[in-house]
């Protein structure tokens, strides 16, 4: 009895003695890299590596975002740069805001798959985008990118005339005036277009710099449309400078009016459509200051407006204006440096058409307070729009410049052409 219960006992402690090294070995191969079990181990290791890539794979959207401009992006334009974009997958929601937070609004196309904002953004300003969208399986994806619009110190604009809408005479050339000057004028002049629907040639001409005038050959046809183009957002115009605009304009030209001054004679006969509708006595620039000869078109209008000899270089000895008139009736503009056509009460009736007595302007009978429409000055102010053409011949001075006013119709076609840059 007891002898078996002992053998019992040498029994167990021998299968303990067993599996604890049947477990060694087994714990010493799966430790190993050598063997077929080692082998075995790697292949599902890896495997089990494919299926989590797998698996993340499944777990991203497919809908690719894409902003701009890129991230960090610097003088950025604020017409056409800022724009959300997405590929296999529509755009959910698009947040633009300033730095300090203001939002900005913008439209999602009505396919979803691009957004940009309504108005044109601010110069000098930092903005934020932050996009989200969604593939086929509805899974999101989301997108963010922070860029800065180009400065007022890095960027040009050009202020043109004639206004956008407006009704002109057939002398008015498109006339535009850039705040900084361009070194680059060919790739600015490629960018802007001016078109006649009456089909003329039209050319641009650099005065200098910053000025960029455009005309045809010869006035421009009465009741046609002109249509200014300006295309300038990003071109570079100078060094580091860039535009801005991105407009179109049109404008109408009225009937053709064209009123030729004879400094001798002291008459000024006005014409329409080339017919003569009135003989006007005039009294041009005196002997010592004679009125310009020229082409000269109309820029502005003032029913009345104020005249001080000093501010165009008419002083006595005490450096006062050698005339000071507060309420000159009915003056329009023919030059910068201050000829105009103008109303004139204070001279006596006796000169119109006998004497020519002003400091170089084109003077026509008229009433104090511009309130007599039966005044020569008064009809013919009426009768008038800027871009009307006044020639002025047979006078003692020089001929006036092109770009005293907007008179370059006194360069022939070929010398207007050889200042154009494109």
């Amino acid at each position: 009895m007891e002898k078996r219960v002992m053998t019992d006992s040498k029994r167990r402690r021998g299968l303990m003695v067993a599996s604890a090294v049947l477990g060694g070995v087994l714990v010493m191969s799966a430790c190993s890299g050598d063997g077929d079990e080692g082998g075995n181990g790697a292949d599902s290791s890896k495997k089990s590596q494919a299926q989590v890539d797998e698996a993340a794979a499944k777990a991203e959207s497919k809908a690719r975002i894409a902003i701009s401009p890129k991230n960090g992006s610097t003088n950025a334009s604020i017409n056409n740069d800022a724009k959300v974009t997405v590929s296999d997958g529509t755009l959910t929601e698009v947040v633009m805001t300033t730095a300090d937070g203001a939002s900005v609004k913008g439209t999602l196309a009505a396919d979803g798959k691009s957004w940009k904002p309504d108005a044109q953004l601010e110069r000098s300003t930092t903005y934020k985008i932050a996009a989200t969208a969604k593939d086929s399986a509805g899974m999101e994806a989301h997108e963010n990118s922070s860029f800065t619009t180009v400065s007022p110190d890095n960027s040009f604009i050009g202020n043109f005339t004639p206004e956008d809408g407006s009704t002109v005479g057939v002398g008015m050339p498109v006339s535009i005036n850039f705040n900084k000057a361009i070194t680059d004028k060919k790739a600015v002049q490629s960018k802007i277009s001016v078109t006649s629907s009456s089909g003329q040639e039209v050319v641009g001409h650099w005065f200098n710099g910053q000025r960029l005038d455009f005309r045809p050959d010869q006035y421009w046809q009465e009741g046609s449309t002109v249509t200014l183009k300006l295309d300038l957002d990003g071109v570079e115009g100078a060094e580091g400078v860039f535009g801005v605009q991105q407009k179109t304009v049109t404008f109408k030209i009225g009937r053709n009016q064209v009123s030729t001054v004879d400094a001798a004679a002291k008459t000024m006969t006005v014409t329409q459509d080339g017919k003569t509708v009135k003989t006007i006595p005039i009294s041009a620039g005196a002997p010592d200051t004679p009125t310009y000869n020229g082409q000269m078109v109309i820029s502005e209008k003032f029913k009345e407006t104020r005249m001080n000899g000093a501010t165009v270089g008419f002083t006595d000895d005490d450096g006062k204006g050698e005339y000071d008139i507060k309420d000159v009736p009915h003056a329009m503009r023919l030059s910068t440096s201050g000829t105009f056509i103008h109303g004139n009460y204070w001279g006596a009736d006796s000169i119109f058409g006998s004497a020519n007595t002003s400091h170089g302007c084109v003077g026509l009978n008229d009433a104090k307070g511009a309130n007599d429409p039966n005044q020569p000055g008064a009809w013919f102010f009426n009768s008038s729009i800027v871009g009307d053409v006044v020639v002025v011949k047979n006078s003692k001075d020089t001929t006036v410049k092109p770009d005293n006013g907007l008179n370059g119709w006194n360069l022939s076609w070929a010398e207007w052409k050889a200042g154009s840059a494109a």
